[in-house]
């Protein structure tokens, strides 16, 4: 008999069967299901990659821009400041030259008014005299001495150059970075995907030695700017203080100038009244003489005739004594003429008394004329330095090399000639300044 033929091996049975498909179709469905949803992941994260890499891109072309746009601001900020710094660097030069041009100039005025006392010194006797003139002349010198301190000083304080330029070079400095950065900058700003130069870097997301944050570096900026803008201010109150002291001191000093001349034309004006009185004295003076001389001569001519009237009394009364016996009386006569006598002896008295007088009239007012000649010298001498000292005035008021004085120095050994008026007729007197040093 035959046998049915049974495959070996484990045998399913219909609903294994129709699990086992079951299963198939579930487990193809789920995989397309994750197949799909990978999918739409990946198309998802392609967009989103595409857009956030696009929106990346285009921020940091932004920062980009807005940096270049910042770095150039401070860029024009530094460029002003620079500009500004070089014209106060200029001014402030221009300033301390005037400073020390006006320091120079101020030697001129303190040797004339040197001179001006020097001079003076010159002066004799009872002219020797401490005078407004004199007190001027000595306030020129210390308010020249004082001007001359204020102007040093100002010059000196011109230090401030040199913290200007140092500003300047931090200033420069900090330009120069900023123009390499905006060069830098702007080329990253040119980058593309298209570019021929671009490739990976070893580790380029590092931070490079001696980075500073963004407050930091504009806090440099800023700190620079407002260090340049302190210092100009300070330079321009030093200059404003400079310019204002230049102009102080020459003011000052031509108001000193001023009142010294003013007081040294008051000083010649009294001079020359003084020695035109001296002079209508010394006129009067020799014409009291004159007249007194004719007195004393008129006085000894009475007093000798008076003497011959005394005698002719005498002899009248002398010979009368010869009378003989009872005619020797003392009558009318005799008493008129005895009266007479006396009368006489009286009057030769009081002659001479006057004639004395006289005589010690006369040789008093020889003296006071010698007086008034010798005090004429001292004020011609006088006159002779001061009008010396306003011609070297000249020299304040006259460029200095266009100022010809009219003489070097003043000679001491100087002739002045002066007219004196004596009984209408005109005498030479030659005053030497030599002569009269007390």
């Amino acid at each position: 008999m035959a046998m049915l033929s049974v495959k070996p091996g484990q045998r399913f049975t219909v609903p294994d069967w129709h699990t086992n498909s079951h299963l198939i179709s579930t487990d193809a469905e789920r995989q397309r299901s994750a197949s799909h949803q990978v999918r739409q992941e990946a198309r998802t994260l392609r967009n989103k990659t595409s857009n956030q890499a696009k929106w990346d891109e285009h921020d940091n072309r932004t920062r980009l821009a807005e940096r270049i746009r910042s770095v150039n601001r401070w860029k024009e900020t530094l460029d002003k400041c620079l500009a500004d710094v070089d014209a106060e660097i200029n001014a402030l030069a221009k300033a301390k030259e005037a400073a020390e041009r006006a320091l120079q100039a101020k030697n001129l005025p303190l040797d004339v008014a040197i001179e001006c006392l020097t001079l003076r010194e010159s002066r004799c006797a009872i002219d020797v005299v401490r005078d407004p003139v004199e007190e001027e002349l000595h306030k020129e010198v210390k308010l020249i001495d004082k001007v001359k301190r204020e102007l040093q000083q100002k010059a000196s304080e011109a230090f401030e150059l040199c913290l200007l330029r140092e500003v300047r070079q931090q200033l420069s400095s900090d330009h120069q970075c900023k123009t390499e950065a905006l060069e830098l900058d702007h080329m990253c700003l040119s980058l593309s995907v298209n570019s021929p130069n671009i490739s990976f870097k070893v580790n380029p997301t590092r931070v490079p030695n001696g980075s500073t944050t963004v407050d930091e570096w504009e806090q440099n900026s800023q700190s620079n700017k407002e260090r340049a803008e302190a210092e100009m201010k300070t330079s321009a109150e030093l200059r404003e203080a400079t310019v204002l002291a230049i102009a102080q001191t020459n003011n000052e000093l031509e108001a000193q100038r001023v009142a010294t001349e003013f007081a040294l034309r008051k000083r010649i004006r009294d001079l020359e009244k003084a020695y035109d009185e001296l002079q209508w004295q010394e006129q009067n003076t020799l014409e009291e003489i004159a007249d007194m001389e004719e007195e004393i001569r008129r006085l000894e001519e009475e007093l000798r005739r008076r003497m011959q009237d005394l005698k002719v009394v005498h002899t009248r009364l002398e010979t009368r004594t010869y009378r003989p016996h009872v005619d020797l009386c003392r009558d009318q006569v005799q008493y008129g003429l005895t009266d007479e006598v006396h009368q006489l002896e009286g009057t030769i008295r009081a002659l001479k008394q006057k004639l004395a007088e006289s005589q010690d009239s006369l040789d008093a007012l020889y003296r006071q004329l010698h007086r008034i000649r010798t005090d004429l010298g001292y004020k011609a001498n006088s006159l002779v330095l001061d009008n010396k000292c306003m011609d070297t005035r000249r020299k304040l008021l006259v460029p200095s090399e266009r100022f010809l004085p009219e003489a070097e120095a003043f000679p001491r050994g100087t002739t002045r000639t002066l007219p004196v008026r004596t009984n209408g007729q005109q005498e030479l007197v030659k005053e030497r300044a030599t002569d009269c040093v007390p």
